[in-house]
C-alpha cells in the first residue's frame, strides 16, 4: 500500500503525538503471526491503554526523531509492530505476555526514559507491577504501622478490661 505525501505527513503527525504522550515504546517483529493472533494482541493492547501500530519504518524514524524514543531508531528495520504506552510498563507487559504464548512475535527493542532497552530490558520492565498495584502496595506499607499500633492498643485495652473484670468478682466474694 503506497501512501501519498499528505497521508505520510498525517501518519508522522499521529505517531509524533503518540510519542509525545508515551513513556514507553516497545518494538517487536511480527513475521508469521496469523490475523487472528494479531487481532487478539491488538484487543489486549487496546484494553491496556497501549497504542499498537504497524508502521513503515522510515515514517516511524521520522516521527520519533528528536524525541526520547530516537535512541532505538537504528533498530527500526524489518516488519515491526510499535507499541506506545503512557503507562510505563503497559506496552512492555502486553508484548512480553503475548510473546510468551506466541513464538512468532519476537521482541526487538524498547525505550523508556530516553534509554534504549534490549530484549531483557523490555522483559524486566514487563515484570514490574502496574501502577495500581504499586500504589496499593505503598498504601499498605503506609497503613501497616498505624494498624499494628491500633491492634496493640486494642489488645492492651482488652487486657486491662479483662484484668479489671477478674478483680471485681474477687472483691465481691471477699465482702
Amino acid at each position: 500500500m503506497s501512501l501519498n505525501r499528505s497521508e505520510k505527513e498525517a501518519v508522522i503527525t499521529d505517531v509524533t503525538g503518540l510519542a509525545a504522550k508515551a513513556q514507553t515504546l516497545v518494538i517487536a517483529e511480527y513475521r508469521g503471526i496469523t490475523v487472528a493472533d494479531m487481532t487478539k494482541l491488538r484487543n489486549t493492547a487496546r484494553n491496556s491503554g497501549v497504542s499498537l501500530s504497524v508502521l513503515k519504518n522510515t515514517l516511524a524514524r521520522r516521527a520519533v526523531a528528536g524525541s526520547a524514543f530516537d535512541v532505538v531508531s537504528d533498530q527500526m528495520t524489518g516488519p515491526l509492530i510499535y507499541g506506545f504506552s503512557e503507562d510505563a510498563v503497559a506496552a512492555a507487559k502486553v508484548v512480553a505476555e503475548f510473546a510468551k504464548t506466541n513464538d512468532k512475535l519476537v521482541i526487538r527493542a524498547g525505550a523508556y526514559g530516553g534509554k534504549a532497552l534490549d530484549v531483557n530490558g523490555v522483559k524486566q520492565l514487563a515484570s514490574i507491577p502496574s501502577k495500581e498495584v504499586l500504589l496499593a502496595q505503598l498504601l499498605g506499607l503506609m497503613q501497616s504501622p498505624i494498624s499494628r499500633t491500633a491492634r496493640v492498643l486494642a489488645a492492651l485495652a482488652e487486657q486491662k478490661g479483662a484484668g479489671a473484670a477478674s478483680a471485681a468478682p474477687a472483691e465481691a466474694v471477699a465482702a
